[in-house]
């Protein structure tokens, strides 16, 4: 979620707010879909809760920014599940190996870059309503980031660390 520029307008800050939320959503589904796949339910259920309260954050944000021309933006500048194009990674890939504790890892994180960025946004902007909007996000994401860190501190660790799971990963995406 490395933002390309800081947010400085109220436009710029609900482009990146729906941008992450939608990828957000979009993650939580395949993630709840692919626990539920191999029997890891209670984790599964967590990311179906997460993916609604992400549906109605995009609801929301469109409604609010109804009418508001909002600048495009390119996948990278808000990736949930990485930093890169995403095809430079092979999600089918990581898929195949992540287990409960992977998925709520990268999830914390996105989550927690999200809520950096609406900080860093709220911090630098001189506008009093992206003040506003992003303090506000910051603090939804604070309530995501609770959920997840409960999870995984319940989680089970992989059996493999995730330092030595590095060289696969860079071994598949070089394959494609």
């Amino acid at each position: 979620m490395a933002s390309a520029k800081p947010i400085g307008t109220l436009a710029e800050c609900y482009a990146n707010a729906l941008a992450i939320e939608r990828e957000a959503a979009m993650r939580s589904e395949e993630f709840a879909e692919l626990l539920e796949d191999h029997g890891e339910l209670e984790t599964a259920q967590l990311f179906r809760r997460l993916s609604r309260y992400e549906h109605q954050h995009i609801e929301e944000l469109e409604r609010r920014s109804s009418g508001m021309p909002l600048p495009a933006l390119r996948e990278w500048e808000f990736s949930w599940l990485d930093n890169a194009p995403s095809e430079q990674v092979d999600h089918e890939f990581i898929y195949h190996l992540m287990t409960p504790h992977d998925a709520l890892s990268i999830a914390l994180g996105a989550e927690k870059r999200a809520q950096s960025l609406y900080e860093q946004a709220a911090a630098s902007s001189d506008d009093t309503e992206v003040k506003r909007l992003a303090r506000e996000l910051a603090a939804e994401e604070s309530e995501h980031i609770v959920w997840l860190e409960e999870a995984l501190r319940k989680a089970p660790a992989p059996l493999i660390a995730g330092e030595d799971r590095e060289p696969l990963f860079s071994a598949s995406s070089s394959h494609r």
